[in-house]
This record gives C-alpha cells, sequence and structure tokens, in this order.
C-alpha cells in the first residue's frame, strides 16, 4: 500500500514504513557489524539538509557549482534533444540546480510536470510548493517520499506519450557501489521508455588533494553534517552516543577510485541505543564509515550504464574535467 495526498496541482506518495529499510533496521545493522558502518542516506534529516546545502555553497566544494555550470550551458540543448516536458529528479533536495533545467523547459513552453524524490517529506513537501509557486504555468508537481533502492515503483505514470527527463545529479549514484549501484541503474532503466532519457551527474577522478579538501573544508561544515548523524540516532533511537567523543575523517582511497567519510573515535565509549536494546563499545581510534562517494572516468560512466542497459547520447563537462553531466537513453 502507498500514502497518497491530492490537491489541486499536487500530489504527494509516501512509501510506507513496512516496506522501507528504516533507521532502527539499517543501525542495527551497521553498529553490529566487525567494520561498523552507517547508511548515508540517514544523513539527511532537516539538519543535515539545512548543512548540506551550506556545503554546496563553500570554496572547497566544487562539485556543485561546477555542476550548476555545466547545466546553465547545456541546459537549452538537454531540452531541445529530448523535447521532455516532465522531470522525475530522484534525490531532489531543494532543487536549487534543477530550476536551470526547469526554466528550459518551460522556456521551450513544455514544461507540465515536476516529480521530486527524496527520502524525507520534510524536504519533499516544501521543494514541491516553492516549484509551484515558482512555475504558475505547470500543471502538476508530483512528490514522491521513498528510497531509491525499494520504492522506485512509486513514480509516477508519464503523463503523456511526451518524452520526460529522470535526474540524478549532485554525483549522488557515487554513494552507491557493487550491486547496489547496478541494481538502483537498472530499476532506472526499467522506467525509462525509448523516447525517454536519463540526466546522470558524476564527479570526475582527479588530483588527490582536491577530492580530500571538497570533504574537510576549513569551517568544518562538513564534519558537523558528517557528526548530525550521531544526533539523528540519539534523537530517534534514544540513543546516547557521546558526539563529542567523535571526529570526521575524510580519506581518498586510490585503490577504489572514491572518498570514504568516517567517524572516528577520540577515546574508548561505551554506547546504549535503547530504543534497540542494543549497547555498542568503540575502541579509541576505531572508525565507522558513514558515506562513500565514488569518483568515475567516461569509461566507467559509459560500463556502469552500459551494463544496465542504457547508452550515452552525449556527455557535458567543464574545462577542467572537474565534473560530467551524462545524458542517456535504453541501449536499442
Amino acid at each position: 500500500m502507498r500514502a497518497t495526498s491530492t490537491g489541486q496541482r499536487l500530489d504527494i506518495t509516501r512509501a510506507p514504513l513496512a516496506e522501507r529499510s528504516t533507521l532502527a533496521e539499517d543501525v542495527r545493522d551497521g553498529l553490529t557489524r566487525p567494520f561498523k558502518e552507517l547508511v548515508p542516506k540517514h544523513l539527511y534529516d532537516a539538519r543535515g539538509c539545512e548543512l548540506f546545502d551550506e556545503i554546496c555553497t563553500l570554496e572547497e566544494y566544487y562539485p556543485t557549482r561546477t555542476e550548476r555550470a555545466i547545466l546553465t550551458a547545456a541546459a537549452a540543448d538537454i531540452s531541445d534533444r529530448t523535447g521532455a516536458i516532465e522531470l522525475v529528479e530522484l534525490g531532489a533536495g531543494s532543487a536549487s540546480k534543477t530550476r536551470v533545467l526547469l526554466d528550459a523547459i518551460d522556456a521551450d513552453g513544455r514544461l507540465e510536470r515536476y516529480v521530486p524524490f527524496d527520502i524525507a517529506e520534510a524536504v519533499v513537501r516544501p521543494t514541491a510548493l516553492a516549484i509551484l509557486g515558482e512555475y504558475p504555468e505547470l500543471g502538476q508537481v508530483h512528490g514522491v517520499v521513498g528510497d531509491f533502492i525499494s520504492d522506485l515503483d512509486l513514480i509516477p505514470e508519464p503523463a503523456t506519450a511526451a518524452p520526460r527527463i529522470l535526474a540524478l545529479l549532485g554525483s549522488t549514484i557515487g554513494n552507491f557501489v557493487g550491486v547496489e549501484r547496478a541494481a538502483l541503474l537498472s530499476g532506472i532503466t526499467s522506467l525509462l521508455r525509448p523516447q525517454d532519457r536519463l540526466l546522470l551527474g558524476t564527479d570526475l577522478v582527479k588530483d588527490p588533494a582536491v577530492l580530500e579538501a571538497a570533504y574537510n573544508d576549513r569551517r568544518g561544515v562538513t564534519a558537523a553534517f558528517n557528526l548530525n548523524l550521531l544526533e539523528v540516532i540519539n534523537r530517534e533511537l534514544d540513543g546516547d552516543l557521546p558526539v563529542e567523543n567523535f571526529e570526521h575523517v575524510a580519506r581518498f582511497e586510490s585503490d577504489l577510485d572514491w572518498v570514504e567519510m568516517r567517524l572516528r573515535a577520540r577515546a574508548p565509549c561505551q554506547a546504549r541505543i535503547g530504543a534497540l536494546n542494543l549497547e555498542v563499545d568503540f575502541v579509541a581510534g576505531e572508525e565507522m564509515r558513514t558515506e562513500i562517494s565514488a569518483k568515475f572516468t567516461p569509461a566507467r560512466i559509459e560500463d556502469n550504464l552500459a551494463a544496465a542497459g542504457l547508452e550515452i547520447e552525449r556527455i557535458y563537462t567543464d574545462a577542467g574535467d572537474l565534473f560530467a553531466l551524462t545524458l542517456a537513453r535504453p541501449a536499442a
């Protein structure tokens, strides 16, 4: 079952909690592993989203401004190439970059529906309402509250036979590795008709110093974003994780071509997660992984897409080859 609330121009569909991986399940699983690990989607509660929006404005964090510049240069071409009337966005957040593409489709007189998909209704609803207010000619916004891995089926059917774009921006695909990335891309492919397109954002492999600086900003905003995950667990699961005893760590793993974010215990400690009846011990220096952000080469982008039944129509990038936007279609 799914829950849907309907307004004249706004729909919100929510995935039932029973069908989603919950915070409790993820924390129990992650904190009882030999190498502790937490799922990155839980970084994005309301406070986490605020902090991430701040990260996106930082001098060291090049991906957001670079992707926006690429979108600004390419949006008209993307609109012309696709003829899309509808945009579905996975991980919509506040849709700050998305407006560039919406503007281009709207300028062509074709914008009919926007579908923001994200993990929290506290993110989806205000984004949906803001877009409705900014685009008075837009026929509908249909928000989806759910998880990429399990809830892609909640994305509404295309409004018409006209093309639509499914966008996964911000290098979100880099947070998924192995079978999860393959499953996500295959799930996306299953939603695409021959006339539809995927617009995929990927951060490219580059100087490790540039990569590590992006995740270790001088103001400590990324550290606060990472540590906020412990606050989420304490608040939602009656935990007493000593936030002050942990420090943010981020480094580029050159053999894997990804940046790992971790939280490191400064001193030995024990924490209790009341809602799980779980006690967890940390030794001094012990780290738990909170996020992986994979970096790509053009060849790897092509290989990942081909494995999911997609072929590249065009790759847009910046002069410094920092970031790429790939427009892909279902393979013939």
